[in-house]
């Protein structure tokens, strides 16, 4: 019966989380052209851009504990009615204060990711947990749509009058899930405390949030930074540069399922050695890239790594954590929320002091080290408990 549930809350769900990503990314595929009304600073750019990154991450906590609470269908609705006032409020922006205020709020569209990875698991047996968190992420697809489509659009119409139809969106996904989301979903109702307790001095904790640090902030960071950093540095028209970060996303996002049925097939930890190993390789091809081409296959590289690693560890967490679930995917994709949010300011900061972006990326690669042997160290422990 929850099986049959879940074939109808699988679909709803991702394509809610796809509508909560195309407005938590909004600001990224306009900012070309937000620029050519507000005299935005170009350090002011990377801040802006980074700013809903953190509400998106922190909220993804009490929102993970609200869902094993309340039930995916209210957590759902709430957000998406709350998203109208800052979405709105975008449209009508005319300074920078005006984008960071309205940039901060919107952040609230990336935090709804705790929600599904927090219900899904309900409706399916534990051997399909990495396929259904596959499924569910591909809604991350949402930033991509808003790179694809939003700069077109924008061309046309204005970015003022594209962002107000992201309105029509919260409200339709408000009504699909008030009419079709499940009032009966099973709820948890252990203290948000209680479960906290239970798993902050769990080392696994703190190594899958470190991991999902590097393989969704890297999925966030590069949808964030590069529409503009294309647009400046390889001159490239801003429509196309939308289109290349869609690609980007949209690798990375497609692929997570494939990582979830991976995880589900083999050793999963053993199987994320691997892409870490590809996305070390990906970095450090970017920190010696001086061309488009080159560049291009280091993104596509970490766009690879960066999409099955994230359908990986959202398959090992349900498999380390039950009861504890929604404080502990909140606790988890906050940190991949998070790293989505420092790369750009580093970039731009190791740009301005020393005139090159290849250190940047040249600490992304040294980060993926670092993580492939905290790997090493869990599968020693493993062993050694087994």
């Amino acid at each position: 019966m929850r099986n049959n549930i879940g074939k109808v809350q699988l679909p709803l769900q991702t394509l809610s989380l796809m509508a909560g990503f195309m407005v938590w990314s909004i600001l990224a595929p306009l900012m070309p052209y937000i620029t050519q009304d507000i005299n935005v600073q170009e350090g002011q750019k990377a801040i802006i851009l980074a700013i809903p990154v953190i509400l998106g991450s922190f909220l993804r906590i009490p929102i993970g504990y609200y869902t094993n609470l309340l039930g995916s269908r209210l957590v759902f609705l709430i957000s998406f009615v709350i998203l109208l006032f800052p979405v709105f409020y975008l449209s009508q922006a005319q300074s920078t204060a005006g984008l960071m205020v309205a940039g901060f709020f919107i952040g609230l569209g990336g935090a709804v990711f705790s929600v599904g990875v927090t219900s899904i698991p309900k409706y399916y047996p534990k051997e399909k947990h990495g396929f259904a968190n596959g499924i569910y992420g591909m809604g991350n697809l949402g930033t991509a749509v808003s790179s694809f489509l939003a700069p077109p659009i924008a061309g046309t119409i204005g970015w003022q009058h594209t962002v107000q139809l992201y309105l029509i969106i919260m409200a339709l996904f408000a009504v699909l899930m008030f009419i079709f989301g499940d009032k009966d979903e099973p709820k948890v109702k252990i203290p948000m405390v209680s479960q906290t307790k239970q798993v902050i001095n769990n080392y696994k904790l703190h190594y899958f949030s470190f991991w999902y640090f590097i393989t969704f902030g890297s999925f966030v960071a590069f949808g964030l930074f590069l529409p503009n950093f294309l647009v400046d540095h390889f001159e490239i028209d801003k429509v196309d540069a939308g289109i290349r970060t869609g690609v980007f996303i949209a690798i990375a996002t497609l692929l997570r399922p494939i990582g979830g049925m991976l995880g589900d097939k083999f050793n999963a930890l053993n199987v994320l050695k691997i892409f870490f190993i590809g996305m070390i390789s990906g970095a450090l091809i970017l920190s010696i890239a001086h061309n488009i081409l080159l560049f291009t296959i280091g993104c596509l590289t970490i766009s690879i790594c960066a999409g099955i690693g994230n359908g990986l560890i959202f398959k090992l967490v349900p498999t380390y954590f039950n009861k504890e679930a929604g404080v502990v995917n909140g606790v988890v994709s906050m940190m991949g929320g998070l790293g989505g949010f420092f790369p750009p300011l580093i970039i731009s900061f190791v740009t301005s002091f020393m005139g090159s972006n290849h250190l940047a990326f040249f600490l992304l690669a040294l980060t993926g080290i670092i993580a492939l042997i905290s790997m090493m160290h869990m599968t020693k422990i493993e062993k050694r408990i087994l």
